[in-house]
Parts: C-alpha cells; structure tokens; sequence
C-alpha cells in the first residue's frame, strides 16, 4: 500500500504561510502537496541533483498555478548546498535519498543548520523489511542509523508514522530532546 503524500506531510503540522525544503524532491511527489499545505503565503524550496527532476518540478508548480516552488539544483553534500540562511525553515523532508548518497551526514547538517530551533525534520526511506522494491538490502537505512545521524545533529525524535508498506516515516524536531 503507497501512502499518499498529503497523509505523510500531515505529520509535519503546517500551516498556510510556513516554509519549507524538499530534498531530493525528484518528480516533486512532496513538493506539490507541500505547496499547496503551505499557501501562497508559504514557500517551498525544492532541491535535487537532477536537473531533469527540478524541470518536472517546475512544469507541474505551472501546471497547478503555484507560484510558491523555488526548483533550486543542489548537491545536498556539498556544506551550505542549499544557500539559506541558518534557522529560516519551518519543515525539512528527507524521502529516499540517504539510501543513494554516501556523505549523509553532510545532507543532515545541512537540514538541521537551515531548520529553525523547534523546526521539523522528516526521514522518510525504504523500510529495512521490505520485500518487494527499492535499494539492495545492504544499501537501505535502518530506522535505527536515521534516527541516529538525526539525534547526532541536535534532533530529537518525536514519533514514526505510517509511510506505507515499502517505507518508514520518522520525525524529529531541532533542539528539543527525545520524548
């Protein structure tokens, strides 16, 4: 079962006027509904490495009449890759590219850096248990290495949540511990 992406993103708790980044966002599976949650008032910052993606991107934001998608290309491992200012986003979505990248820890400092204190972080990747689909075993992300890499850079975990069959759904929120 495929979870769908406004169900996933209304874990995040957003509201019209609030900003967030999409990282990896692909095709913008996130980037769509996260724009439409955020409002004409709010603004979302969609990153990929693939050029090709963020014109998929672009073309659906014209396609829907949303004017608050900013397509940037970024290599997410790169330090200060997305160009934000420290503290300026309200919610961070990491979907299935930690699985791909090798410096993950560079893609969640700089989450974490653009988050504001309170900020929320989402993991959303390829569930270490599923059979069918994505990544080589080796390649995947446990639920355990995520919520480490997150709580290493000053994210506590707040909860999981249903991502679908194929994935897990983890939250976590800047500066605030553990509950």
């Amino acid at each position: 079962m495929f979870v769908s992406p406004q169900n996933v993103i209304n874990n995040l708790e957003l509201r019209s006027g609030m900003i967030a980044a999409d990282f990896g966002c692909g095709a913008g599976y996130y980037t769509v509904p996260l724009a439409h949650t955020v409002g004409g008032n709010g603004k979302v910052y969609a990153y990929d490495v693939r050029k090709e993606m963020l014109e998929m991107v672009r073309s659906r934001a014209r396609l829907e009449h949303l004017l608050n998608i900013e397509a940037v290309w970024a290599d997410l491992e790169m330090p200060g890759a997305t160009k934000l200012r420290e503290e300026t986003i309200d919610a961070v979505i990491i979907s299935n590219i930690l699985f791909q990248i090798d410096n993950k820890k560079a893609v969640l400092n700089e989450a974490v850096r653009i988050l504001k204190k309170g900020g929320l972080l989402m993991v959303v990747e390829w569930d270490e248990t599923a059979k069918m689909g994505g990544p080589a075993a080796q390649q995947k992300i446990t639920r355990e290495e995520a919520k480490r890499l997150a709580e290493e850079n000053d994210c506590g975990f707040a909860k999981e949540f249903n991502a679908g069959d194929q994935h897990y759904g983890l939250l976590f929120k800047k500066n605030v511990p553990a509950q």
